[in-house]
């Protein structure tokens, strides 16, 4: 199979969350021990961060990886979902994994998915300790799937455990409170292997105390460390102070393995985007009118954009958004702007929400717009009555982005 092919076979041959859902998810870390046994342990021989979170964990390690890099070390980063090519979810100082190690390692270990039915983000996880193993990267930034616990990251012994944020997200999997969430998020810590918590409230410190305890893991309150933050970064959106609050205590600890100098810390969190090329966090796209897009996808993160968005200076706002079925919309619209137009679609996703149900239900929430066949189709719609001085958000959905870019 050539790269392409290979793809094909990954995305549709086996159940894979971001397109499927609940059906794709896996209860235990069974096949991912099976798996790793199999190419014989690659992640024991890797130096890692393990960075957990409801929102901010793709900002948060792209930040910590590029840190390191401008230190000096030949950093890999796994990340996900990708938002146009698969191989945006492996890489080393910002470079993706080759297309012929995809093909390669898939051909070599295809009889072995197989004869476990292996889930896309089981056999892409050993398929990142693998490679990073490979190129003997320095230090691996590995950002977790979903939840923590029972995410097939989890079977990896860090040198720091990172906890961006707590927010209800994915309840069907992970718990529909707060405290139940945190658990599962609070699941990556390990025995004697220091955590950073980037946030917390009444309802998840204790959640975390107590882990932390159990696992005689010292414990770190980025939010309490770093109150007058004064560092920058060239990842914008509001949200991205807290993050680099939780970077920075992250950062603090991390020198007791590596040397990170203050000017890598500083130079670092300025060259995030060129040193990992990450996308979608507040990403202005064009000016007159300025559109912007932003993968924030749940009541957490989408409190903090539409915020963002008041401080915005615009004559006319144009919403484009999309959404997948099991989003809690009931919690999601009444976050967003009524005085906006809105344009509806689908993501083009096996799990992406009819633009007409969307629709419907966004008027309850006095949501007023208009919807789409495809997410192109809506933006094109707002560019065309969008005036020089309005401005677009797009938004919704990892996949909406991932479309529009």
């Amino acid at each position: 199979m050539n790269y392409q092919e290979t793809l094909e076979w990954m995305f549709n041959q086996l159940p894979m969350y971001q397109q499927q859902g609940a059906v794709a998810y896996k209860a235990d870390l069974s096949n991912t021990i099976k798996l790793v046994n199999h190419l014989n342990n690659p992640q024991d021989s890797l130096k890692t961060i393990h960075i957990a979170g409801t929102n901010g964990k793709g900002s948060t390690s792209s930040m910590i990886a590029s840190i390191l890099q401008q230190a000096g070390y030949k950093v890999g980063l796994y990340t996900s979902p990708h938002l146009k090519d698969f191989r945006e979810r492996i890489k080393i100082n910002g470079q993706e994994i080759t297309e012929s190690f995809v093909v390669d390692f898939i051909a070599c270990n295809k009889p072995f998915f197989e004869e476990n039915s292996l889930s896309f983000f089981e056999m892409t996880v050993g398929m990142c300790f693998e490679y990073f193993k490979q190129e003997a990267v320095d230090v691996a930034v590995i950002e977790v799937g979903m939840g923590g616990r029972l995410d097939a990251t989890n079977i990896i012994n860090p040198l720091l455990s990172v906890i961006t944020n707590i927010g209800k997200d994915h309840t069907a999997f992970l718990g529909d409170t707060l405290e139940a969430i945190a658990g599962e998020k609070a699941g990556i810590i390990k025995r004697g292997v220091p955590v950073v918590i980037g946030e917390y409230n009444e309802s998840t410190q204790p959640v975390f105390i107590a882990k932390a305890k159990e696992m005689s893991a010292d414990i770190y309150f980025a939010q309490d460390t770093y109150k007058e933050n004064t560092l920058v970064s060239d990842l914008k959106g509001d949200y991205q102070k807290s993050n680099i609050r939780t970077v920075r205590q992250a950062i603090e600890l991390l020198r007791n393995s590596f040397v990170i100098s203050e000017k890598a810390e500083v130079e670092g969190l300025l060259h995030v985007v060129e040193n990992t090329k990450l996308l979608g966090r507040w990403q202005v796209l064009g000016e007159n009118p300025k559109v912007v897009t932003d993968t924030a996808h749940n009541s957490h993160g989408l409190t903090i954009v539409m915020n963002q968005l008041k401080h915005e200076k615009y004559q006319n706002l144009h919403i484009v958004f999309g959404v997948v079925n099991d989003k809690d919309l009931d919690s999601i619209l009444p976050l967003l702007p009524k005085e906006a137009k809105y344009f509806f679609a689908r993501p083009n996703n096996l799990r992406g929400l009819d633009a007409e149900i969307l629709a419907t239900k966004a008027s309850e929430f006095g949501l007023i717009g208009e919807f789409f066949s495809s997410i192109p189709n809506a933006y094109d719609k707002a560019k065309e009555v969008a005036g020089a001085e309005d401005l677009i958000y797009i938004g919704g959905s990892t996949f909406v982005v991932a479309e529009i870019l």
